[in-house]
C-alpha cells in the first residue's frame, strides 16, 4: 500500500506476530540487496516493511513505486521458501542480574510468583529476537520472552534509567542504549555500548537479530565497563 508520495509499504498482518516479524527481516534484507534506483531507505517494522524512494517527477515516482512493489512481492515470495537459516550469528549480551544492577528483579519475582533465580533462568533461556528498532538510536524491542515473565510497565516511570539497563515489560525485553527516562522493569544491566556513533554499524543490534543473554557477576561487569570506557 502507498505510504505517502515517496514510500510503499508491505503489511503482512494487522496484528503483532513474531513469525511475521521474522519474515519482515528477511524481506527487508532482500530489498536492500536489490539496490533499486531511487530507494533512500528500507525500514522494517514488526509486521511491515516500508521502502522510501525519491523521484524528480510524477512519472518517475509511479515507475519507482511499481519497481518497489515488484521487489517487495518477489522478496516476500523468496522469504517464505528455501533455506531460512539466519544470516547473522546470535548477538551475545553479558548481563549482571545482581540487585545493584537489576533493582526491579525482586519485584518481578514477587509479581510472577517465581524466585529471583527462576526469573533469571527463564530470561536467559528465552528465545530472544529483535522485533524492531525504535524509541532511541540502538534501542531494540526484543520479542520471545518467556510468558511466565509477563509483567506490565511500571505504574510510575523513572526519570533516569542507566545506559545498558536490561528491562522487561508487556512480553518484551529492551536494553537502554543511553541514560534516559523509562518505565520498564529493570532486571539487569550490560556493560556493552548498544550504540556508538563512531562504530560501524553504530547500533549493536539490528531488526531480526537473535540475542543470547549471558549472566555475569558484578566484578566482571565492572571490568568490562572499564574496558569499554578505555576504548
Amino acid at each position: 500500500m502507498p505510504a505517502g508520495d515517496g514510500a510503499q509499504m508491505l503489511e503482512l498482518t494487522d496484528r503483532a506476530d513474531e513469525a511475521a516479524s521474522a519474515i519482515v527481516a528477511r524481506v527487508a534484507e532482500r530489498v536492500r540487496a536489490a539496490e533499486l534506483a531511487g530507494v533512500t531507505d528500507v525500514v522494517p517494522g514488526i509486521v511491515t516493511v516500508t521502502v522510501q524512494f525519491d523521484a524528480s517527477d510524477a512519472a518517475q515516482a509511479a515507475e519507482r513505486r511499481r519497481a518497489v512493489t515488484e521487489a517487495l512481492q518477489a522478496a516476500l515470495a523468496d522469504a517464505g521458501s528455501g533455506d531460512q537459516a539466519p544470516t547473522r550469528p546470535p548477538v551475545e549480551i553479558p548481563v549482571c542480574y545482581e540487585p545493584a544492577y537489576g533493582p526491579d528483579l525482586a519485584e518481578v519475582a514477587a509479581v510472577t510468583g517465581l524466585s529471583v533465580e527462576q526469573v533469571v533462568r527463564r530470561h536467559v533461556g528465552s528465545a530472544h529476537r529483535v522485533l524492531i528498532m525504535g524509541f532511541a538510536p540502538g534501542f531494540g524491542y526484543v520479542g520471545g520472552l518467556d510468558p511466565a515473565l509477563g509483567v506490565p510497565r511500571r505504574a510510575t516511570p523513572r526519570a533516569r534509567v542507566e545506559a545498558g539497563s536490561v528491562a522487561i515489560a508487556n512480553g518484551q525485553t529492551a536494553i537502554y542504549p543511553f541514560a534516559s527516562p523509562g518505565g520498564w522493569n529493570l532486571i539487569g544491566r550490560t556493560p556493552l555500548r548498544m550504540f556508538d556513533a563512531a562504530r560501524e554499524p553504530p547500533s549493536l543490534l539490528q531488526a531480526g537479530d537473535r540475542i543470547v543473554f549471558v549472566p555475569i557477576t558484578g566484578r566482571v561487569f565492572e571490568q568490562m565497563a572499564a574496558e569499554q570506557a578505555a576504548r
